[in-house]
C-alpha cells in the first residue's frame, strides 16, 4: 500500500529515519504542505542523505532541496548578524526563545529548524535601553507596545518581550529568568529556557495562535518531551514532568497543555508514555471540546480556519487570556 500523507510525514520529520520507500506517497499534496509548514528543510535532508531519495520523484525532491538550502542560508545569516550584534553586551539577561534557541538545541543542523524571527525575554525595565542597544547595529523601531517592543533592520524582525504570562504573573515571569540556561555562543548576556519552561511556553504560543501555527512547532514538542535524543545539549534530558504538571497548573494552561501534548502524542506515538503523564484531570465536556475543535483538526494534518469563536477558544485554552493582554 502507498505511503498516506501521515506516513510521509512521520518519515520525513523524523531525525533518523529507517530506510524505506516513499514511492507512491501523495507527493503533490505533501511538497507544497511541507514548505508552509516548516518542515521543508528536514524532509530534503532525509531524501537526499538518509534515504537515497526515498523513491521520491525528481521534481519534488529538487523543491524541497532548494528551500532547505535557502532557509541554510537565511538562517546563518540572521544569527550571524545578531551574534556580532549583541557580541560585545555584559551584565545582562536576556532569553532566546522558541526558533532561534531551537534551531541549536533540539535540531542536528541549524538548517532543519527555519527561524522566521528572533524573539527574546528580559526584564519589562530593560526594554527600551536594549532596544537602544540595537539600535547601533541598525535595528529600528516597528511597533511599541506596553511590554513588547518591535525592531527589523529591514531583513529581520526582533521582537523583545517584557514578559509572557500578562499581567498578574509578574512572579512566574521572573522565574522563567532565573531558570535560563547560558547560551555561550551569544555571549555572557545570553540565555535559553530551561527544558520545562520551554514545552510551556511554545504550548502557550501554540493557544494564543489558536493553533494556527506551523507543523514544525510540533517537532519542537515532540523533541521537547523526548528530551532531545538526538543532541548533547541543554535539552539532553528527561523532563521533570511533575513541573511541568505543577506549572501548567499555575499558568492556569492545563488546557493547552491538554490539547497540544494530545496532538503531539497522535503524531508521533513515541511521546505517549510522556504525555499520558502530563494529562490533566479535566471535565468530559472540556476533553470533548478540546478533541473536536483542535485535536481532531490538527492530527489529521489539516489546519484550523479561524472562526467566530477563534478568540474565546484562544481564552479557553490560556485561563482566559489572550496576547493583546500584554
Amino acid at each position: 500500500m502507498a505511503p498516506s500523507l501521515l506516513d510521509t510525514f512521520r518519515v520525513l520529520a523524523s531525525f533518523s529515519p529507517g530506510r524505506t520507500s516513499l514511492r507512491g506517497a501523495p507527493w503533490d499534496d505533501y511538497v507544497d504542505w511541507a514548505i508552509s509548514q516548516g518542515l521543508a528543510p528536514l524532509a530534503a535532508y532525509n531524501l537526499e542523505y538518509r534515504l537515497g531519495g526515498g523513491g521520491a520523484p525528481e521534481w519534488a525532491r529538487d523543491r524541497l532541496l532548494s528551500v532547505y538550502q535557502g532557509e541554510l542560508n537565511d538562517n546563518v545569516m540572521k544569527l550571524v548578524n545578531f551574534k556580532r550584534a549583541v557580541d560585545e553586551l555584559e551584565g545582562r539577561r536576556i532569553v532566546l526563545l522558541g526558533a532561534a534557541s531551537y534551531a541549536e538545541a533540539l535540531y542536528p543542523h541549524v538548517a532543519f529548524r527555519p527561524v522566521p524571527d528572533l524573539d527574546l525575554l528580559l526584564p519589562a525595565t530593560e526594554l527600551d535601553a536594549f532596544a537602544g542597544f540595537l539600535g547601533r547595529a541598525e535595528f529600528k523601531p516597528v511597533a511599541s507596545y506596553p511590554r513588547l517592543r518591535i525592531l527589523s533592520d529591514g531583513r529581520t524582525q526582533i521582537a523583545l518581550h517584557g514578559g509572557l504570562l500578562g499581567p498578574g504573573f509578574e512572579a512566574e515571569d521572573r522565574g522563567l529568568l532565573e531558570r535560563a540556561l547560558p547560551v555561550r555562543a551569544f555571549g555572557p548576556s545570553f540565555f535559553r529556557l530551561a527544558a520545562e519552561d520551554a514545552l510551556l511556553a511554545s504550548i502557550l504560543e501554540q493557544a494564543h495562535a489558536g493553533y494556527s501555527t506551523p507543523m514544525i512547532t510540533f517537532v519542537d514538542l515532540r523533541e521537547l518531551l523526548l528530551g532531545a535524543p538526538s543532541m548533547q545539549g541543554a535539552y539532553s534530558r528527561p523532563l521533570d514532568l511533575t513541573s511541568v504538571r505543577q506549572r501548567s497548573a499555575r499558568w492556569r494552561l492545563q488546557r493547552a497543555v491538554y490539547a497540544s501534548t494530545r496532538i503531539v502524542a497522535e503524531l508521533f506515538p513515541e511521546t505517549a508514555p510522556a504525555v499520558g503523564t502530563l494529562a490533566h484531570e479535566l471535565r468530559p465536556a472540556t476533553r470533548g471540546l478540546l478533541d473536536g475543535l483542535v485535536v481532531a483538526p490538527l492530527a489529521r494534518l489539516g489546519r484550523m480556519r479561524e472562526t467566530r469563536g477563534a478568540e474565546r477558544l484562544r481564552r479557553l485554552l490560556t485561563g482566559g487570556r489572550s496576547p493583546g493582554s500584554q
